[in-house]
């Protein structure tokens, strides 16, 4: 099965919105453009999350460091990618790589990849999985115009989450029908249009709403365009001396359809269906000319890299069951399916002379179902009031890889599927399916007059792959087997919030994170006799898991806000992919994953901010906002420092605001990332540390129109992006290749009616 998204979501959500519009009564609704007050921000700690505790609770309520990024912010920040998205959220930094595949994932109090979970409307997004150099699926399947809200629980969430929450949880939610639809408004139009220049970006989008007393329906379309992103690389030209970003056109679409029923004010049937779609054509110059390795001469690189991602969901909630089981409700049903497809044509002269054309295909599948059911109930004991959350998770996910090539001889004409050391087609692994059934349990203890919060939880996930050995596999791989696993993991937490005197509270406790062995891991395949290697099954690998404490303090007053807070995170059993473990009875080197890393992150965390207005009437719609995080890891394993772990970083933003205007001054700041492994002969480069500033505006000029516009590294500075800085030699050349893009322009405008 593999629809057109595009057409797929317009089908389902095409008759739902006429449904929709034939209602005639309004909805009972939220605003979505309600104006916020001047100091929305100093009160950000009474926002309502979900992630969490899987519950509806205030931040100041909730046992954990949690950031919440609204459609607001969202919008005054300009967020078009998840690194505009954490722009301003020291501890979260966005990844991405130089050349070709751009965005690669999230990185959380230092970890990354598939160790963090990344999740849209609680539904997982696709495994990352990167081999050799012309491989690389990444994980930036989101369109953060079809988003409401964003919320990020920092830390090990195994207890409610499962596998992969090893750094943290970052909670994409979409939009919804009520986001738009006002009380006596039944229908919402709006148009959105864009500008960016660190990489010449256009982008549109539109949003249709229609609602009624029983049904409501939405759409959301987007589509963005632009050429490669900038950097201040000055070497141009061909070859592996380039610094100046690789020619690329980008072309990006996404469609959002919702359709709710709501045969009461206490229920809810949703139909979600959604679909997002990149593409990038890149001219890789920079792998042009002679080549060191093989001696051949690149006269052509070219790459062209598809992602989609398709989702159907149906939801149902119910707000109030009056059942002894539970006071409220919600579950879905899903399916999922994304592809990353990366293809490669290569034209060159060989060391012998030969001319030749070299096609690569890569295609990475993963189609997820699954079913999730969260139940809640209140209830007393005494004086002590309990809020019961459980419930449990079960998905299916089949993944499937493949690389795929051909050998062209100009000069003869023949084609060969053997490309050394490969002959195509191979699979790095088998057809893999993954079972996950788990199920959670969650009590919030409240009493003395709800001051203190203990919130005890625990999960049980039971993990199962089964492998199937195909014939790519069994071809590629001759006599070898393959394993099945059977896991069961534990993850226990224990939380507690202490509101100790007025404005002020104590929180923080202890949670247990786990990571299921990967099926990439587990069986890995390459055999190459020429080459004298081969790669052996692992079905003794264990789950990484991580044992975290976290202690903070908070302040919410009518002026003020903080939260500062620290903590530790040890992490065991870290698995390393085709680590060297000797020969085998034919002399081959073998190859096999296995548990070796034990690692330590502990840090320290701060955010606040201060409503000038509300400490002087002369100041009123002035506000400061900062967030600061520090942290440093050590790979305990190896007795060196983690190279993920990013220095002191730090934010602040000066803004005014009033009813119909305002402007903020944010500064963004970086230390010298010098705690870098070793490295033999040599040291790796450290990353200066650097100050940026942004300017940003937004103006309510009409009724229904608004214009945002930001001016970012104001004062040209070049510096480095930790998220797109890899590991390179200090003696580097091409160490302009990852500065981040000098003084940019980014302008958006909306209209709704």
């Amino acid at each position: 099965m593999r629809p057109n998204l595009l057409s797929l979501a317009l089908c389902l959500a095409l008759p739902g919105m006429a449904l929709a519009h034939g209602q005639s009564a309004a909805p009972q609704s939220v605003p979505a453009t309600a104006a916020a007050s001047a100091f929305a921000e100093a009160t950000e700690f009474d926002r309502v999350v979900v992630t969490a505790t899987r519950t509806e609770r205030a931040i100041s309520d909730v046992p954990n460091t949690v950031d919440v990024i609204d459609r607001e912010r969202m919008d005054e920040i300009l967020a078009r990618d998840l690194k505009d998205l954490f722009r301003y959220e020291p501890g979260i930094t966005v990844t991405s790589g130089f050349g070709r595949f751009g965005i690669g994932g999230i990185r959380i109090r230092g970890l990354d990849a598939n160790r963090v979970r990344i999740q849209t409307d609680g539904i997982p997004v696709s495994d990352a999985f990167m081999i050799g150099s012309f491989s690389d699926a990444n994980r930036n399947f989101v369109d953060l115009d079809t988003l409401k809200r964003v919320e990020v629980v920092r830390g090990p969430t195994s207890s409610l989450y499962g596998s992969d929450a090893l750094g943290g949880t970052v909670s994409f939610v979409t939009k919804d029908p009520s986001d738009y639809l006002e009380a006596g408004r039944d229908a919402y139009f709006g148009l959105r249009f864009g500008y960016e220049s660190g990489w010449d970006g256009l982008h549109a989008g539109a949003t249709a709403a229609f609602g009624g007393e029983r049904w409501s329906g939405m759409v959301v379309a987007n589509h963005r365009q632009g050429q490669e992103p900038e950097n201040q690389g000055t070497v141009g030209g061909e070859g592996s001396a380039r610094t100046r970003p690789n020619p690329q056109d980008r072309d990006g679409r996404s469609l959002l359809a919702k359709l709710v029923f709501a045969p009461s004010v206490d229920q809810r049937f949703r139909l979600t269906v959604e679909g997002n779609e990149d593409a990038a054509d890149t001219d890789v110059l920079t792998s042009r000319g002679l080549q060191g390795l093989t001696g051949a001469d690149n006269l052509l690189v070219t790459a062209d890299d598809h992602q989609t991602r398709a989702r159907v969901s149906f939801a149902h909630e119910m707000d109030a069951i009056g059942a002894g089981f539970a006071d409220s409700l919600d579950w879905q049903v899903y399916r999922q399916d994304s592809e990353t497809t990366q293809d490669t044509v290569e034209v060159r002269r060989t060391a012998g002379g030969v001319n030749e054309r070299r096609e690569r295909e890569f295609n990475f599948d993963q189609r997820l179902v699954g079913l999730q059911l969260n139940l809640r109930k209140e209830f007393q004991t005494g004086s002590v009031n309990h809020a019961l959350a459980y419930g449990l998770d079960v998905s299916r996910t089949e993944t499937r890889q493949k690389r795929d090539g051909r050998v062209h001889n100009l000069d003869t004409g023949t084609v060969t599927n053997a490309m050394l050391p490969d002959v195509f087609p191979v699979r790095d692994f088998p057809v893999s399916k993954t079972t996950n059934a788990a199920l959670y349990l969650q009590d919030e203890i409240s009493f003395a007059d709800d001051a203190f919060r203990l919130v005890p939880a625990v999960r049980v996930d039971r993990y199962q792959l089964r492998p199937e050995l195909d014939p790519i596999f069994a071809e590629d791989n001759p006599g070898v087997a393959v394993a099945e696993l059977d896991k069961t993991s534990v993850s226990p937490k224990l939380g507690a919030v202490w509101h100790f005197a007025q404005d002020w509270s104590l929180f923080g406790g202890y949670a247990r994170g786990f990571r299921s062995p990967p099926y990439g891991d587990v069986n890995i395949g390459f055999t190459n006799v020429m080459f004298g290697y081969t790669a052996v099954a692992n079905p003794d690998l264990k789950p990484e898991t991580s044992d975290g404490v976290e202690l903070g303090v908070r302040y919410v007053g009518d002026a003020v806000y903080a939260s500062l807070s620290a903590y530790e995170n040890r992490y065991h059993d870290f698995i390393e992919s085709f680590a060297f473990v000797g020969f085998n009875d034919a002399g081959l080197m073998v190859y096999q994953s296995r548990n070796v890393s034990d690692a330590r992150i502990r840090g320290v965390e701060l955010r606040g901010g201060i409503d000038f207005g509300a400490l002087s009437p002369s100041m009123d719609g002035w506000s400061l906002r900062a967030a600061a995080a520090w942290a440093r890891g050590d790979n305990r394993t190896d007795d060196e420092p983690l190279a993920s772990i990013d220095p002191l970083t730090a934010t602040l933003g000066l803004a005014y605001r009033t009813d119909a205007w305002g402007a903020e001054l944010a500064g963004r700041f970086a230390g010298r990332h010098d705690r870098l492994p070793a490295l033999e002969d040599d040291s790796y480069f450290e990353t200066p540390g650097h100050g940026v500033l942004d300017l940003l505006a937004h103006w309510t000029f009409a009724p229904g129109a608004e214009l945002n516009a930001g001016i970012f590294n104001l004062t040209d500075r070049r510096y480095f992006d930790l998220g797109s800085m890899e590991l390179v030699s200090q003696d580097s050349t091409t160490l302009d290749r990852y500065t981040a893009a000098g003084r940019n322009l980014s302008l958006s405008v909306a209209f709704s009616w």
